[in-house]
């Protein structure tokens, strides 16, 4: 064994500070780690991350402008496209609603939307305009 590391001296004259260095024939080690006392500018602990504050608030928020992308933007542009298409809704559109019904629009009254969907009994039900999923005569054309 060539190198000795020694963690605690016998003697009361201990360095300041632990050493991973290996040890002189004198006893003592020829590098010394500081101790916080010893050094003011080690006291806070920011010796070697220093600038990675401002990096921190700019990741910070880009995940808040993400997250206001995917939760808020996305529904709410497909609502805005949904109530476009319910206000285009006119007489004679065939429809499609969101429990898969078809039928042809016969009339719009504000937020009811009437449909026939049987052309040989004549049967017709009526629907909140919410209910229609999709305009099958726009989408085909």
């Amino acid at each position: 064994m060539k190198n000795i590391w020694i963690l605690a001296q016998e003697n009361g004259d201990a360095p300041t500070g632990i050493s991973s260095a290996p040890v002189t024939s004198e006893g003592q080690s020829s590098t010394l780690v500081p101790d916080k006392a010893a050094d003011p500018n080690a006291a806070d602990g920011t010796q070697g991350r220093k600038g990675f504050g401002n990096m921190q608030y700019i990741f910070l928020a880009l995940m808040f402008v993400m997250m206001y992308f995917i939760l808020f933007r996305g529904p709410r542009k497909k609502q805005q496209q949904h109530k476009q298409m319910v206000q285009t809704l006119t007489k004679n559109d065939k429809v499609r609603t969101i429990g898969g019904i078809i039928g042809t629009v016969v009339d719009v009254k504000g937020d009811e939307i009437v449909l026939k969907i049987d052309e040989s009994n004549n049967t017709k039900i009526r629907l909140s305009a919410s209910a229609i999923g999709r305009n099958l005569s726009k989408d085909n054309s």
